[in-house]
């Protein structure tokens, strides 16, 4: 793994971290518990050296699978708004378990992309965060999908977790994904793709990528972490495309024991 990520994780104080629906879910589509426990141990590790998390968690819909099965094939906008509901509350019950094991509270904020254009809304949701992880709370974030619709939905959690980032004041960005970081092609289907270690340039690194569709589980794709990264690098953010499903992957990182890629911020 590249040093430029076990630094920047080594450096940074505050740090977001976005865990998406394909790592937070098995084979089945349903809930990874095993590994939500395991991440809110190594979370705690962190916080134990001096760190400060907020965790935006993918997950609600996958967790509402895990609880009402029957609605899984349910494709109508009501369902799957109302499959969200059930599944936040789920998903925030697995998440709180884990960090009681480690002495941890959590506390919960749905958002939607008015919330970040209002000024005073804005306001409050840093008033929030400050507050809560002043007081060693883990914030955990989602968008409020059981409300959303076009016009005040940001669509992918790869931006919510920028957009919290910058409204914090975040020093490093983590998005966890099924995917190592960003590679020439698509892994998945090319053997002869190269991962892309380290990158200084948004735009320079969509002239030489191919960028792919959405996988299975999630909103998001490659273009939705390009779209965040350049957004938190124009705020002096750094931010790493790792692979979630790795073995302590956010540890890992700062223990030089995990490939991934940096997207550094210019001088």
């Amino acid at each position: 793994m590249s040093l430029n990520i076990q630094q920047s994780i080594k450096n940074a104080r505050k740090i977001v971290v976005k865990i998406g629906s394909n790592t937070l879910a098995k084979e089945d589509g349903t809930q990874n518990t095993e590994f939500m426990a395991n991440f809110a141990a190594q979370c705690a590790s962190l916080i134990n050296q001096g760190k400060q998390i907020i965790l935006v968690s993918s997950g609600a819909q996958v967790a509402g699978v895990s609880t009402v099965n029957g609605w899984a094939r349910k494709k109508d906008v009501h369902y799957r708004q109302a499959l969200c509901s059930i599944g936040q509350v789920e998903l925030m019950h697995q998440w709180r378990k884990a960090f009681q094991n480690q002495n941890l509270h959590i506390g919960q904020l749905l958002l939607t992309k008015d919330d970040f254009e209002n000024e005073h809304r804005s306001l409050n949701i840093r008033n929030t965060l400050f507050t809560l992880v002043d007081e060693g709370v883990v914030p955990i974030i989602n968008e409020n999908d059981s409300v959303s619709f076009d016009e005040i939905k940001i669509g992918d959690n790869d931006n919510l977790s920028a957009l919290t980032a910058i409204l914090w004041s975040a020093d490093t960005l983590v998005l966890f994904s099924d995917i190592d970081g960003i590679y020439t092609d698509n892994p998945k289907t090319n053997s002869n793709a190269k991962l892309i270690e380290k990158v200084d340039s948004v735009e320079d690194l969509r002239k030489n990528i191919v960028i792919g569709e959405t996988n299975s589980f999630g909103t998001g794709g490659i273009e939705t972490k390009l779209q965040a990264a350049q957004k938190v690098t124009e705020y002096g953010i750094e931010m790493i495309l790792a692979n979630g499903s790795r073995q302590n992957a956010l540890t890992a990182l700062l223990e030089c024991d995990s490939r991934g890629t940096l997207f550094s911020v210019k001088n």
